[in-house]
């Protein structure tokens, strides 16, 4: 039960930074989608950091501060589902330029965020 209060608790700050971010870098459904591309990209990051620390300490157990930050504020603050919807939208509207673009840099700079956060790690205390 302890652990579903904080997959809860980060789950909602992690959802309120989205939500800040969709405020600070406003899309209206043109052009590139840049909040999405940006909360997500973060999101990689910190589950590199996380990951990077996991591999470090050679720990396998899920504590309740990694549930928090993973689970929780990753979880709610990264959206695939908004990153599948602005990509069907560029297909409907025939902007596939646009669609290629996006569908592959999250993809590839997803990746290299969540190794980039494990070679920050790596030089972590």
């Amino acid at each position: 039960m302890k652990q579903l209060i904080f997959v809860f608790l980060g789950g909602g700050l992690g959802t309120v930074l989205r939500f800040l971010i969709s405020k600070m870098i406003p899309y209206h459904g043109n052009g590139f989608p840049w909040n999405t591309f940006y909360a997500n990209l973060t999101g990689c990051f910190i589950i590199g950091i996380i990951s990077g620390y996991l591999i470090r300490t050679q720990t396998g157990n899920q504590s309740d501060i990694i549930l928090f930050a993973t689970v929780g504020i990753c979880g709610g603050f990264t959206t695939f589902s908004t990153f599948a919807s602005e990509n069907l939208n560029f297909l409907k509207s025939g902007d596939y330029t646009t669609f290629t673009v996006y569908t592959f840099s999250s993809i590839i700079f997803g990746i290299f965020m969540v190794y980039a956060g494990i070679l920050l790690d790596k030089h972590l205390p």
